[in-house]
């Protein structure tokens, strides 16, 4: 061949090339990644819970629905990393809380047209539920605002001590999807995070000791259940709160995505409290569990390990 001939064949051998690192490139960008103080858990006093019941948009019970949510939970972004999602913004009107001093913490939720929402579902008795946790994990509280009015909302929240809290709104819109926005809340001064408790299987809280059985795994629907005794003997006669005789938030560690838990139908006994959970991912998530005896609710809190598939820690 001669050398006019041979440098054609080495330019079009190049451009083959180039085009072909052009595809592989533009495939690995087609899929864009997702977004992604402290005080004790502690019972604060509840008034006289309505019976349980069945809540739609929330206790799932059959294996059906769990799957479909655990296949949803691999394909989209956990809840409670976005401040805005579907058109709907959480707006906190708060923007100083001081360590150890009670304020009245304001908030609104706008919809698609810019507006605040006035309009709420019911679900778990309440049109909107308030958790707050320290992002140390060390600090839980479930709250439950008044609505002040113009679609504002309005709570007592006192913030035990400097550092960064997550604030998550848990709601559903009439019309609209289920939905938990979040939002950090700085309290200003010096900070020094506690590390994260060790996973164990029992936790203690005003003399009762509440086990846990099941395990997290990610990307599939596990069940959780936790029983509850005092003084060595099995509570069976737990007392219905937010429709249900338990309520459960799980927090993953690290970007503090707030998982949906579902519990199961069912009179409380001895056999325990059953949820179903779905871990979006492997490492350590934070469990804290709502139960009410002798009129008061209490929070047992717990450290738990979700395992991929064929590793070990």
């Amino acid at each position: 061949m001669n050398t006019p001939a041979r440098l054609g064949a080495y330019a079009a051998g190049l451009g083959v090339i180039f085009l072909a690192a052009l595809g592989a490139g533009t495939a690995l960008g087609a899929g864009e990644p997702p977004r992604a103080e402290p005080r004790p858990v502690h019972g604060h006093p509840e008034p006289a819970a309505a019976p349980a019941h069945t809540d739609a948009g929330h206790a799932h019970t059959d294996a059906g629905h769990a799957q479909t949510d655990a296949e949803d939970a691999a394909t989209t972004v956990p809840a409670g990393l976005q401040i805005s999602q579907d058109g709907y913004t959480l707006v906190p009107r708060t923007t100083t809380l001081l360590p150890g001093k009670a304020a009245d913490f304001r908030f609104t939720v706008t919809g698609p047209d810019g507006a605040p929402v006035t309009r709420y579902q019911v679900k778990h008795d309440k049109k909107l539920h308030f958790i707050v946790v320290s992002r140390d994990l060390g600090g839980f509280w479930h709250l439950h605002p008044e609505e002040a009015g113009d679609g504002v909302w309005t709570v007592r929240l006192t913030l035990p001590a400097a550092g960064t809290y997550r604030a998550y709104a848990d709601f559903a819109p009439e019309g609209g999807p289920d939905l938990t926005l979040g939002a950090d809340l700085n309290v200003p001064g010096a900070y020094e995070p506690r590390p994260l408790p060790a996973p164990d299987r029992t936790a203690r809280v005003d003399g009762y000791t509440v086990t846990l059985a099941g395990d997290l795994t990610p990307g599939r629907v596990s069940k959780l259940v936790f029983t509850v005794s005092k003084d060595g003997t099995p509570v069976g006669d737990l007392e219905p709160y937010l429709g249900a005789y338990g309520h459960l938030v799980a927090i993953r560690t690290g970007d503090l995505a707030y998982l949906h838990v579902h519990p199961e139908e069912g009179a409380a006994a001895a056999a325990g409290v059953t949820f179903a959970a779905s871990a979006p991912s492997g490492g350590d998530y934070r469990l804290f569990l709502d139960f009410k005896h002798g009129g008061t609710v209490r929070t047992a809190a717990f450290t738990v390990h979700a395992e991929t598939a064929g590793h070990s820690r």
